[in-house]
Formats: C-alpha cells, sequence, structure tokens
C-alpha cells in the first residue's frame, strides 16, 4: 500500500523528524510497514529496533509539551476551506480559548486545523501542531508555534489527550470520527475524568447523535448516560464556557 489510487506523489514528505522531496519521496508510511504482516521473516528481526523508534517518539512528545499550559484539543477536517463558515467558527474558537487561558492543540494540518491555530495566534496564546506522516503529508501549517511530526498514529493520538484538559470537535472526516470515539472511550471506561467533550456544528452531528440514542443506546449497546459524555452547540461562547466549566478553570 502507497501512495492512494488517483493520488499524484507528493512533492514534500515528513518522515518523523525527516524532510523529503522530490524524487527522495518514498511510497509508503512508518505505519503501514509496522502494520505490514506480508513479506519476508527479516521482519521479526528488525520489529525490536522499531520499540526503540516508538519509544523515541514518546520521549520526544513528552519532551516538546511537558512545560505546555492547560491546553485544549480541536479537531476537524483538513479538507475545510477557507472561505466557510467551519473555518471562520475554528478561528473564533482558536481565539476564544486562548483568551480563556487555554493553548490549543490541533492535528497541525489545513482546513478546520489551520483554523484553529490561526485563531490562537492571532489572541496571542500557544499554537501546537501535532503532525502526521501520511502519503499525502502537506506538513504542518504557518500558524503552528510548537509543531511535533509523528510516524505512529497511537503516539500522537496519547499526546492529544495526555496534554489537553478537553476536546472541542468541528465537522470533520473519519480521522477526527476516529479521535472522538477515543475520547468518547476512555471517559465512559474512567481512563480520563474531568474532560469534557463539545461537538460544534448542531446540523452536522444531528445524525451521529439520532443513531447514538435510536440504534446504540436503545439496542443496550451503550447507556442512555453515555450520552451525557458530550455536548453539542453552534455557538463558540458556550463551547468554550463547557470546557472552561468542566475543566475547573
Amino acid at each position: 500500500m502507497g501512495i492512494p489510487e488517483g493520488m499524484a506523489k507528493p512533492e514534500e514528505q515528513r518522515l518523523g523528524p525527516v524532510l523529503r522531496r522530490r524524487d527522495q519521496v518514498q511510497s509508503g508510511t512508518t505505519d503501514q510497514r509496522l502494520l505490514d504482516t506480508e513479506g519476508d521473516s527479516e521482519w521479526v528481526h528488525t520489529d525490536p529496533w522499531r520499540v526503540m523508534r516508538i519509544q523515541s517518539e514518546f520521549v520526544e512528545g513528552f519532551g516538546a509539551l511537558a512545560e505546555l499550559p492547560s491546553a485544549i484539543s480541536v479537531f476537524g477536517s483538513a479538507r475545510t476551506q477557507p472561505d466557510s463558515p467551519e473555518y471562520e467558527a475554528g478561528v473564533r474558537i482558536g481565539r476564544a480559548l486562548v483568551e480563556a487561558g487555554f493553548a490549543v492543540i490541533t492535528g497541525g494540518g489545513p482546513g478546520a486545523m489551520e483554523a484553529a491555530n490561526k485563531g490562537a495566534r492571532e489572541a496571542k496564546g500557544v499554537s501546537v501542531g501535532l503532525g502526521i506522516e501520511l502519503p499525502f503529508e502537506q506538513g504542518l501549517n504557518q500558524h503552528v508555534d510548537i509543531g511535533v511530526n509523528f510516524r505512529y498514529f497511537f503516539v500522537r493520538k496519547t499526546m492529544f489527550v495526555k496534554y489537553a484538559q478537553g476536546f472541542v470537535v468541528l465537522p470533520g472526516g473519519l480521522g477526527t470520527l476516529d479521535e472522538l470515539f477515543e475520547a468518547l472511550t476512555l471517559v465512559q471506561t474512567r481512563k480520563v475524568t474531568r474532560f469534557p467533550i463539545v461537538l460544534f456544528g448542531t446540523e452536522y452531528w444531528k445524525g451521529l447523535v439520532d443513531w447514538l440514542r435510536d440504534s446504540v443506546v436503545a439496542g443496550g449497546k451503550a447507556s442512555e448516560r453515555d450520552l451525557l459524555l458530550f455536548h453539542v452547540t453552534d455557538d463558540v461562547e458556550e463551547a468554550v464556557a463547557l470546557v472552561t466549566k468542566e475543566t475547573g478553570k
């Protein structure tokens, strides 16, 4: 598995701390090579060395973020257009979070992530981007002040939760849903406590919320109280008030 079908080979590629451009761009990602079960048995002898690389990613992430002030992670689609209402909402949310005393953490990419980083930067707050190595990597957006690029999704996701006191989730795709449901699971199982999760955009999230209530909860796969693990709003001030109240800030 390399570059997705129909997608041009990128001009720039980040492999953890390594930058490759033009003819030096490689096919595939570190995560793909870790999870690939095909190939010869030489992987048995090299996998232990991957543990060291994984360990180094945790060390680098912890070192970069250990002195971060109270922060909120903001998620959303990389495909959100700069001239859209969703992008403007992201800017306003980033700005409002800084004004409430938080640093802002995003995935560091374009779209909604860039919007939140932009708002945080404009408000003269701490703007953090946690990037990931992907075949179609676009690099960290220009509004990131502290940036860390990761090879492995699971290391990056640990940083999102460890160094944030809550999530604000803008409309997004599969990556956003992955991050949302991981956070919900951690709160539901009490792996983290006092961790508010706010979904921004009632119309966008309505179908998901209805499905959770009418199928998941109604079918006995979750409890009614699990619907209280998150809040849905269209109001920036309310979103910030919810994370502020629940974090005790």
